[in-house]
């Protein structure tokens, strides 16, 4: 599962994909923030945190394997099916937190500039967390499916 982890993981930073999903992000939570927070004078940052639920429209990894012909070799390697989806999904978890890790940041900026309630606004940023990990693990589960067809994406559950 580790080498499918760094494998996925150095694939992500090798294309544009984790750069381009990051400024996506970055770019849509920083335009909440500014219309929400800034221009209403608003102090309530779990609010553009749902302006941010837009981004889960778009991000769906992609079942490159079939399309780089790779799929058998991940198939051929001793781990399981189960380790092959884990190692794809923490991959891909790990794109989703760094710029979660720069958002995180956003409440103590704004902290300096007026009230904000941090237990409510970090508490949104874990459910917002929680949420885009269930909706990745699902994409994750779909793309293996893609590749692999619908026999082994059920038996990664077994």
């Amino acid at each position: 599962m580790g080498a499918i982890f760094r494998h996925e993981l150095r694939n992500y930073f090798h294309s544009l994909t984790a750069y381009v999903f990051g400024a996506f992000l970055l770019a849509v939570v920083g335009l909440g923030s500014v219309l929400y927070n800034l221009q209403a004078a608003v102090s309530n940052f779990e609010f553009v945190l749902s302006f941010a639920s837009i981004i889960f429209v778009v991000i769906v990894p992609l079942a490159e394997e079939r399309r780089q012909r790779t799929d058998q070799l991940l198939y051929s390697l001793p781990i399981t099916t189960t380790q092959v989806v884990l190692g794809k999904y923490f991959a891909l978890l790990v794109v989703y937190l760094i710029p979660l890790a720069v958002v995180s940041l956003y409440p103590l900026l704004f902290s300096q500039f007026g009230e904000v309630y941090l237990p409510t606004s970090y508490g949104s940023l874990f459910a917002f967390f929680m949420m885009g990990a269930a909706l990745l693990a699902a994409a994750t589960l779909w793309a293996v499916s893609v590749t692999a067809g619908s026999t082994d994406a059920a038996g990664a559950w077994q």
